[in-house]
Parts: C-alpha cells; sequence; structure tokens
C-alpha cells in the first residue's frame, strides 16, 4: 500500500474522539518521526506536532486529530475510503503531514505541522494552547474543500444554554407549560433570525440551530433545558443580540458560552496565490469558499493576524454524517496540490511570503 494512503487509513482507524486523542496523537507523531521530521512530539495540550526543516520564517499547518462520536467500519470501495474522520479532518491533517515530508528541508524556512485537540468539542484547546508558541508569516487550517478549492472564512459562533424553574400546572389549565415557554422562546429567536436575514447573502445571515432540549419534573416544578446554536455573520452585534435574548426569556436563566468571531480572509495575498498557481498546474480550475461552520481558524486568526486559507481534500457535506468517505485519489491530489504551494511559499522571499 502506498505509504501516504496507509497514513491516511492508520489514522482514520485510530479513534479519537474530543478528549480521547491520546492514541492518535502519539500515532502521528511516530509517523512524522519515522518521515524524517527533525522534531515530532505530543504538546503539554495533547497536539501532535512536528517541525521540518529551520529557520526564522515559519509556516505552520494545523488540522484537528478530534473527531465527533460515532464508529463508522473503516473499510475501502473502490476509490473510496469509509471511516470516521476520514474528512472531518483527519484526511487533511495527513495530507498535511505527507505533503510536507515530500519536500527538501530549508534552512530558512520551518514548516510546523500541528495535530490539534479538541476542535469538535468547541474548546479548541489545541488551537488556544499554540497561539503564543509559534509566529507563522501564513498558515492553512487542514478541513475539507476539495482539491481544487481554498476556504477564505467561516462564520462565528454562540453557544445558549436556556434553564427554566416552573411551577407545575394541570394540562387543562389555562398556564403554559415550561416546555411550552421554551418553545416560545425558541420561536422568538428564530423570528428574529429571519427578520435579519431578509436580504441578505448566506454568509451574511445569522443562523439558528436547537442542539438539544430535555425536560425533567418532581411533581412540583418541571426543569426545561436546551440548547441552541447560532452561527454568526462578520461584524455582528453580539452585545445587542445578548441584550435581547435576556429580555425576551423571562423567568429562564441564560448561560452564554463557546463565541467565536466570523472571519473572512482577503484574496490578495502570496498564500492564496501559491494555491492558484498550484491548483491551475495541475490541471484544476481553482474556486473560492466561505463555510457556515466555525473552525479553529476563526480562534487562531485573530491571534496571528496573517494570510490564512482552509484546505483538505474531502466533501464537507460529509462531515458528522454515518456515511463519511473520502475519495483517495483526491487525498493523493491535494497532497501534490499542498506540496507545491509549501514550495512556493518556501522559495518566496521573507518581504513577498
Amino acid at each position: 500500500m502506498n505509504q501516504e494512503v496507509e497514513l491516511l487509513r492508520e489514522l482514520v482507524s485510530i479513534a479519537s474522539p474530543s478528549t480521547q486523542e491520546q492514541a492518535a496523537s502519539a500515532y502521528l507523531v511516530d509517523a512524522m518521526r519515522a518521515r524524517g521530521y527533525n522534531e515530532a512530539f505530543v504538546d503539554a495540550a495533547g497536539n501532535a506536532v512536528g517541525i521540518w526543516g529551520r529557520g526564522e520564517r515559519e509556516v505552520v499547518l494545523l488540522g484537528h486529530i478530534d473527531t465527533v462520536p460515532g464508529h463508522i467500519p473503516v473499510r475501502q470501495e473502490g476509490d473510496l475510503l469509509y471511516g470516521r474522520g476520514s474528512v472531518d479532518a483527519k484526511g487533511p491533517l495527513a495530507c498535511f503531514v505527507s505533503a510536507v515530508a515530500r519536500l527538501p528541508k530549508s534552512d530558512t524556512c520551518r514548516l510546523v505541522v500541528v495535530g490539534a485537540v479538541e476542535e469538535e468539542a468547541a474548546s479548541s484547546k489545541g488551537a488556544r494552547h499554540v497561539i503564543g508558541k509559534y509566529a507563522p508569516e501564513c498558515f492553512i487550517i487542514g478541513e475539507p474543500s476539495q482539491w481544487q478549492a481554498v476556504t477564505l472564512g467561516y462564520k462565528g459562533r454562540l453557544l445558549i444554554d436556556y434553564t427554566l424553574c416552573h411551577d407545575m400546572s394541570h394540562s387543562a389549565g389555562q398556564l403554559a407549560s415550561g416546555p411550552e415557554i421554551a418553545v416560545e422562546f425558541w420561536n422568538t429567536l428564530t423570528r428574529y433570525a429571519a427578520i435579519y436575514n431578509e436580504g441578505r447573502a448566506v454568509f451574511d445571515t445569522l443562523d439558528t440551530s436547537l442542539r438539544s432540549i430535555q425536560t425533567a419534573s418532581d411533581g412540583l416544578q418541571e426543569v426545561v433545558t436546551q440548547r441552541i446554536g447560532l452561527r454568526l455573520p462578520l461584524a455582528y452585534d453580539v452585545t445587542a443580540l445578548q441584550t435581547y435574548l435576556r429580555a425576551q426569556a423571562g423567568a429562564a436563566t441564560l448561560h452564554f458560552s463557546g463565541y467565536e468571531v466570523a472571519h473572512k480572509s482577503d484574496k490578495r495575498n502570496p498564500l492564496v496565490k501559491a494555491f492558484l498557481k498550484a491548483i491551475r498546474e495541475h490541471g484544476g480550475d481553482p474556486k473560492f469558499k466561505v463555510k457556515t461552520g466555525t473552525s479553529d481558524m476563526n480562534v487562531l486568526a485573530p491571534h496571528w493576524r496573517c494570510p490564512v486559507v482552509a484546505y483538505g481534500p474531502g466533501d464537507s457535506a460529509l462531515d458528522h454524517t454515518p456515511h463519511e468517505h473520502i475519495s483517495v485519489q483526491e487525498y493523493l491530489r491535494a497532497i501534490d496540490i499542498l506540496t507545491r504551494v509549501l514550495s512556493l511559499l518556501i522559495e518566496a522571499s521573507p518581504a513577498t511570503a
């Protein structure tokens, strides 16, 4: 089996739901050592880190090694490799490790590959850990974009935990039940978003999702909890939204968490130009994407303030699904593209990189 395909298959075969990435991180470190990385280690956050080459200049390639829960038996059917994480995002991460290992080592520019932990848990523990440890001139996030596209931006995020404690009443009475009150809060939020979204493009809308709702009762009081997820557009006034929602919550309490600012990169920089050139050289028609989800790009871009894109093989429509799979040929083609991109970045002078 091709060494690069074997890396992908083995990495996908190691279960690594968020907070349980230790075995996958250890495997990836061993794989990077076997490929001749200058350094390969598990850092204090649990990230798998590999360093290729030396020099003051630095390019970071960060993909997440954790997955959402759910076991998908690893198998290959023709060109398609099935397994949890094959697309989101072990495919892109294995692409990073393999592309870097194809390059001659530079004495002026070092490449840092990070398999980050807990991206799917919304804590982004791995990405937050590396903020102060590296100072790249540009960086690449490992997320599926398909081989001939790069992702320029992701929406922001806000999570809302709603809790209502409500006195029990007879179902034949006129008082609203706790679940009815909670549902009305949800409906109020969706109406608010619908008004805001009128006439806006998809990347500019406020998106709502009801992630869970539970009720419990001791016979005297009922407790209703719900978790709501919001995807935020660029430059959105989160403070005003929080004030509005607290006013609508009535007797319920709201807890806000997981806040990330939306980010969209500019197209006019050497990193994007390198991808456009590499994709065209390999017969592709380059495309730009923006995504309605959130990634570690949102965490790192406000701090590193340098060019960034997300790139990787795979169809993001398969993220988190029971049918997650990746094309092996696309994976290998993405390695070709990324190898060329990195060679262009290394060859560039510091003034133009």
